[in-house]
């Protein structure tokens, strides 16, 4: 199925993707060809900014693809999108090799402080790219796996799940925080140097991020966007709408579960692999349950069960979040809270949900 397949009577993602496209090519412009002094010229710091709101974009789209198409309310997502950050700041970690302050060509600063003598066997293997990558898709993916055959299958659903879900990656904030885990403990995996070869600190390699996060974003918009438009899809769909229905007719209701689950974990693992060399840390409290929480109120602002108005919607917030930090650091959070407040009451499919329904009515 092509793209134009895929996209068509998609109004809303065709413009979407049109505008990352434009981004795509646009920013790298302004950003590198610009005098500073230029009123076009667009900072670097902003470039990182952007790139770090489009890993939080595909992350929407993940939970989205969950929440609005399945009707599973993940209230943990932020955990896969964790791993998938620690899996990234590994390899990172591993790069910096006698470049720390201690000069360990193995282990990493925080190993030496804490007086280990070797390198942890989970540790192996994340000094070539390709390893960690895979890990990066592969440990939320499993994590998914294993966590939604035991619940799916034992028929968990509804806020009970959702209770679950925010368990589990309390447990993991829980669980890295312990030095003892090979982590870096509380304060987690930082310093980085390099990825693949290029110096991260370089305005080049953070222009190269940017694009690399938008490229991916729109492949896991279409791929969530095939998804949607497939058989499985389909049949998610009717589970979130009639989920005894479904398994009356036949239907293996938790096989169809634990496929979308899976792939929405992966996609969050990869959102964390972008984050990280983006912002030059990965902590435990990405684990926090708060953070999957936000993830959820990126999503309805910006309109359930659209992907490209989750990813508009968490594009949209942290933008907000950024501003009122710097403008009204004492009230910024009350100022997220209400407009939560008022979408849920008077815009109950999300700002783009709105804008679709003028279109409709026009």
């Amino acid at each position: 199925m092509g793209i134009f397949n895929i996209l068509k009577g998609d109004r809303g993602g065709q413009l979407f993707l049109a505008i990352l496209l434009v981004a795509v090519l646009a920013v790298p412009y302004f950003s590198l060809a610009t005098s500073p002094d230029s009123p076009f010229h667009f900072s670097i710091y902003s470039v990182t900014l952007l790139g770090k709101y489009l890993a939080f974009a595909l992350l929407a789209i993940a939970v989205d693809l969950a929440w609005g198409y399945l009707g599973i309310l993940s209230l943990g997502h932020g955990a896969f999108f964790a791993l998938g950050g620690y899996a990234m700041g590994m390899y990172l970690m591993r790069q910096i090799g006698d470049r720390g302050v201690y000069g360990n060509p193995q282990l990493p600063d925080f190993m030496v402080f804490l007086n280990w003598d070797s390198l942890p066997w989970f540790w192996l293997g994340f000094d070539m790219f390709w390893f960690a990558m895979l890990m990066v898709a592969l440990i939320p993916g499993l994590l998914a796996l294993l966590f939604g055959w035991l619940a799916f299958r034992s028929r968990v659903t509804g806020v009970y799940l959702s209770i679950i879900t925010q368990a589990l990656t309390y447990a993991l904030m829980l669980a890295f925080f312990r030095n003892e885990m090979g982590f870096g403990g509380n304060n987690g995996l930082t310093d980085f140097k390099d990825i693949i070869g290029f110096s991260l600190q370089s305005d080049n390699t953070r222009v190269a991020l940017f694009i690399a996060t938008a490229l991916l974003l729109g492949l896991g918009y279409l791929a969530c966007r095939l998804i949607v438009m497939s058989r499985l899809g389909k049949v998610a769909v009717a589970i979130r709408d009639a989920e005894d229905r479904v398994r009356f007719i036949g239907y293996r209701v938790e096989h169809v579960k634990l496929a979308i689950f899976t792939f929405s974990a992966v996609l969050a693992g990869i959102a964390g692999a972008l984050y990280v060399p983006q912002v030059g840390i990965i902590n435990p409290g990405e684990f926090s349950p708060i953070n999957s929480i936000e993830i959820v109120i990126w999503v309805a602002i910006g309109g359930r069960a659209t992907l490209y108005g989750a990813a508009a919607g968490a594009i949209l917030v942290n933008y907000g979040k950024s501003y009122f930090t710097a403008a009204l650091p004492e009230v910024w959070l009350f100022a997220l809270g209400t407009l939560f407040v008022l979408v849920t009451l008077f815009l109950p499919k999300g700002i783009v949900g709105v804008l679709g329904g003028k279109r409709a009515a026009k």
